[in-house]
């Protein structure tokens, strides 16, 4: 395949898995509007270099990922080749930023005909979209379990000593075989479709995590875990509620591997797009 540009939107929250360890799963459009699902990445062994952000524009070499039959999903031929090409800003009320998600892209509304359509045809159905949902209801979280599975760590931590990985460049990662901190919650919204269908999905944005943990972090040091969690959590509440229900929100949406074809709902929301209002433009609200 011909080297392949792409806009990074989505970084969901690093999860374990056994072929590959560490892993995050990353999505983003090309300059078409077409989304490219880029799995597995050893996001966090990468060097710093290498090491992109959201709305950073990234190239490489790219193949399709046999072992996934979603078919947006390709990985990295080498993962030491790809490299960050720029940046895609902010400016003129997300202008560029728009034109690409919301104007290339297709916007779905309704959930019911995706789901459907992956129950008939798995293998070609879309497995990615931008969707723009009719009323939001409601943000909330669950508490889950905080650590990640023994089990499952010690036999990441024997492959890790073993080389066993899939990725050769994981050297230093398998030495120290230091892994995030498992979130203690799941996050989830609420949301009315156009259909006036009502759904509650997951949450699994990395930035939803990592703010989660900052805020724990600074949180008064001298209140106990509950009462910083709490602080650390009603600040995540006024970002995803407060604040992202002020502009045009739209969520990046993907379904998980293992329920494509086989759950009746197989979606979660991973990632957020909150451009301003027009109205808030003309009123030099938002750049």
């Amino acid at each position: 395949m011909p080297r392949e540009r792409i806009l990074i939107t989505v970084k969901t929250y690093p999860t374990l898995f056994k072929k590959y360890g560490e892993t995050v799963c990353t999505a983003g459009l090309r300059e078409d509007g077409s989304w490219v699902r880029i799995y597995p990445v050893p996001f966090r062994r990468l060097e710093e270099e290498q090491q992109y952000e959201k709305y950073d524009w990234i190239e490489g070499d790219f193949v399709r990922n046999t072992s996934d039959h979603r078919h947006e999903t390709l990985r990295p031929r080498d993962v030491n080749h790809i490299i960050k090409a720029g940046k895609m800003g902010t400016s003129d009320g997300w202008r560029k930023r728009k034109a690409l998600v919301l104007g290339k892209a297709h916007v779905e509304n309704r959930l019911t005909p995706l789901c459907e359509a992956i129950k008939k045809t798995p293998d070609t159905a879309v497995s990615l979209a931008v969707f723009k949902p009719a009323r939001l209801l409601g943000f909330d979280w669950e508490l889950d379990a905080r650590e990640w599975d023994g089990e499952r760590m010690a036999e990441m931590r024997d492959k890790a000593r073993q080389s066993e990985f899939d990725f050769a460049e994981a050297d230093a990662w398998r030495l120290t075989f230091e892994t995030i901190a498992k979130l203690p919650y799941k996050f989830f919204y609420k949301f009315e479709d156009a259909d006036k269908r009502v759904c509650r999905l997951q949450l699994l944005d990395w930035e939803c995590g990592q703010l989660f943990w900052n805020c724990f972090r600074r949180a008064d040091k001298t209140l106990d875990l509950v009462e910083r969690e709490k602080e650390a959590l009603e600040k995540v509440h006024q970002r995803y509620w407060d604040d992202f229900t002020q502009k045009d929100i739209h969520f990046f949406m993907g379904t998980l591997r293992q329920f494509h074809g086989y759950s009746p709902n197989p979606w979660n929301i991973i990632g957020v797009f909150y451009p301003p209002h027009e109205n808030q433009l003309d009123l030099g609200l938002g750049a």
